[in-house]
């Protein structure tokens, strides 16, 4: 009994730690995580770790969120699967409820780009240092290659980061096939269907307008924002420029980019509407994991599915590749920032256990120093 305590305590100090950190998007945040739970705290293989990461991609809803939420499960059962998802969540809640408060009374948001400045070339750092060992674990064959090389280039396409990843493991499935296994199973993505659009203005509406977007979105949060659009502004219920700034405050707070709904909420209705849109969106995730753990070792084991998941894996590291060479070009932009990713880059390699916190903190002093300049 000490023993679960225990681990739901380191848990809670690691994502509670985490929320208050990582910023950058989900490829950061994986990143950030792949660095604490199988480099420094060697809770989980390098393998297991990319099979979590290839399983939260084929469900909806915030993918760095429900990775913490797999940690969780993995580490201390279900009492740490609420821990790890609610401590990630949580500080992200709290700071964007704070800028929501600011924004609802004065208008405008506080100026803090100079630490951002600096911030986005660390975590491009990070990701690199996390996407490596995956890439090497997860490139095992020719065939992985093959399907790495295709998912990157359509990346470059455009094509849908989803179409991307169930394509690959499709056509895993069908190179299993062709060499003679033909015990083809369906694999059917857990969704549920669109349905109607906000009625009224009223925290039943946002909570079950909410709730259908954390079960039908996949991918990153940015999606997001194009339901909301339709969902919301066009319905009157939000100005276009409110769903900008609830955008910024996505951008420049820590945690999950979904954040982004409590200050949607809290300018709708108040403290009340922030509160049953953030359980609102979230709540699905916590129910998608909880169903989906236990079988992924079941995948792993079957030969059949185990070819669909490697190369799912595949696809998830050349989309997080590519995730980081976008972040790349948007952030390193000149001598200033260049410094910044050379040197977190030289940390995250040269001093593996080295805490993600330091390398934030460091980049962000480093950008508004830097600035001065």
């Amino acid at each position: 009994m000490k023993a679960d305590k225990n681990k739901l305590k380191e848990l809670a100090s690691l994502f509670l730690k985490l929320g208050s950190i990582a910023f950058g998007g989900p490829a950061a945040h994986i990143a950030m995580m792949q660095r604490e739970v199988v480099v420094k705290k060697n809770w989980m293989s390098e393998q297991h770790f990319l099979d979590l990461i290839g399983a939260t991609n084929l469900i909806p809803g915030p993918n760095s969120t429900e990775m913490a939420i797999h940690i969780g499960r993995e580490r201390a059962g279900l009492k740490g699967l609420f821990v790890a998802g609610l401590c990630f969540i949580i500080p992200a809640v709290v700071i964007t409820s704070f800028f929501a408060w600011l924004y609802k009374h004065y208008g405008k948001l506080p100026e803090i780009q100079p630490f951002i400045y600096g911030i986005k070339p660390a975590i491009i750092a990070i990701i690199i240092g996390a996407v490596y060992p995956l890439a090497k674990k997860a490139l095992k064959t020719f065939e992985n290659w093959m399907i790495g090389f295709i998912s990157l280039a359509l990346c470059f396409f455009g094509i849908n980061e989803i179409i991307i990843m169930f394509g690959a493991g499709f056509f895993a499935l069908l190179l299993v096939t062709i060499r003679g296994n033909k015990s083809l199973n369906s694999f059917v993505p857990l969704t549920l269907m669109l349905g109607s659009s906000l009625a009224s203005v009223t925290n039943t509406k946002l909570f079950l307008t909410f709730l259908k977007m954390g079960s039908i979105l996949y991918g990153s949060g940015y999606i997001l924002f194009g339901i909301l659009d339709s969902e919301l502004v066009s319905q009157g219920l939000l100005t276009r420029q409110q769903l900008i700034d609830a955008i910024a405050v996505g951008q420049f707070t820590p945690g999950p980019v979904f954040s982004s709904v409590t200050f949607i909420g809290y300018q709708i209705n108040g403290l009340s509407g922030a509160l049953v849109s953030t359980i609102g969106i979230f709540l699905p995730s916590f129910l998608f994991v909880w169903l989906l753990n236990p079988i992924i070792p079941k995948l792993r084991k079957s030969k059949f599915f185990s070819s669909f998941l490697d190369a799912v894996n595949v696809a998830s590291v050349a989309v997080i590749f590519f995730v980081c060479l976008q972040m790349g070009k948007e952030s390193i932009i000149d001598w200033r920032t260049i410094v910044i990713a050379a040197t977190s880059i030289s940390v995250t390699f040269g001093f593996k256990k080295v805490n993600s916190v330091f390398l934030v903190i460091g980049g962000s002093i480093a950008g508004y120093l830097l600035t001065l300049i």
